[in-house]
Formats: C-alpha cells, sequence, structure tokens
C-alpha cells in the first residue's frame, strides 16, 4: 500500500520547475527552496539550467552561495533591462554618484563661502555652481611670461 510509504520531502525549487525528483544529492536544492521558486525561475530564464549547474559544479561549496546571489542579480536586472543589464544598473548608480558629489561640493562650498562672510572675508567664489565665474578669473589671470612670479601673489582670484 503506498499509504504506508514515507514522503520525502518536497522538491526544491529548480526541481519543481523541472518536473524532476528531487534527489538527497540535488546541487540546486540548497540555494533554490520550493517555498521560493521565482528565483529559479528568473535565473533558469536568463542562464538556463545547465549553464547554473556547470556553474554551481566548478565552484567551491563555500562560494556557491554568492554566486546563486549574483545570478539572482544579474538575471532580474537583465530581465528589467535586457539591452545593458548590470551594466546599464552600474551607469544609473555611477551617475547618481556623480550627481551626489556634485551636491556635496556645492554644500561645502556655501559652507565655505559662509564661514569666510563670518570672518569678514570675502567669498571665495560668489556664484554657486556655475563655471562662468571660475572661468572668468581664469581668463582674467595674466599670462606667466608678461608678470612678475611676486604679483601673482598679490593678483586677486
Amino acid at each position: 500500500m503506498k499509504g504506508n510509504v514515507k514522503s520525502s520531502a518536497p522538491a526544491c525549487g529548480a526541481c519543481r520547475i523541472q518536473r524532476k525528483k528531487c534527489s538527497d544529492k540535488c546541487l540546486l536544492a540548497p540555494y533554490f527552496p520550493p517555498t521560493d521558486i521565482r528565483k529559479f525561475v528568473i535565473v533558469h530564464r536568463v542562464f538556463g539550467v545547465t549553464n547554473i549547474v556547470k556553474l554551481l559544479h566548478d565552484l567551491p561549496v563555500e562560494k556557491r552561495g554568492d554566486a546563486v546571489s549574483s545570478m539572482i542579480y544579474e538575471a532580474s536586472v537583465r530581465i528589467q533591462d535586457p539591452v545593458y543589464g548590470c551594466a546599464g544598473a552600474i551607469r544609473r548608480l555611477e551617475q547618481q554618484v556623480s550627481e551626489l558629489q556634485s551636491q556635496l561640493a556645492n554644500i561645502q562650498l556655501k559652507f565655505l563661502n559662509d564661514r569666510l562672510q563670518e570672518a569678514g572675508l570675502p567669498p571665495f567664489i560668489s556664484a554657486i555652481g556655475t563655471t562662468n565665474s571660475i572661468l572668468d578669473t581664469m581668463n582674467n589671470t595674466p599670462d606667466s611670461d608678461e608678470t612678475d612670479p611676486m604679483q601673482l601673489w598679490e593678483y586677486p582670484l
């Protein structure tokens, strides 16, 4: 009778999607639990089962979890952005970093100018965030051939 036979643990997410029986030695079971099949579906869609198994088989056991996390992230980003994938995500993050660095520089400059104003000194740059004032200052600086180097110390920026 089948009722007396003990049922084994549920198939892992990978074996459930492939409609295979999951063995105790299943390479994918530790990384794709039956409770979260979505992760395997995403990775399977982008990389394929054969490539996933090859990659995990070639790695040491202690690095496989990180590799699966990376594959899940890369696959989900590739699905969202089929053309650029992770490179597009990196580019967007680099743009955000650049914008935030620019904002930080402007805030630091404003802080410096406020401190200089409190000390009764002229501001470092009068217009924050405009490159015209910097370029004007550079264009108005005398050439080194025409000027005595000692006079440059007295030249207001």
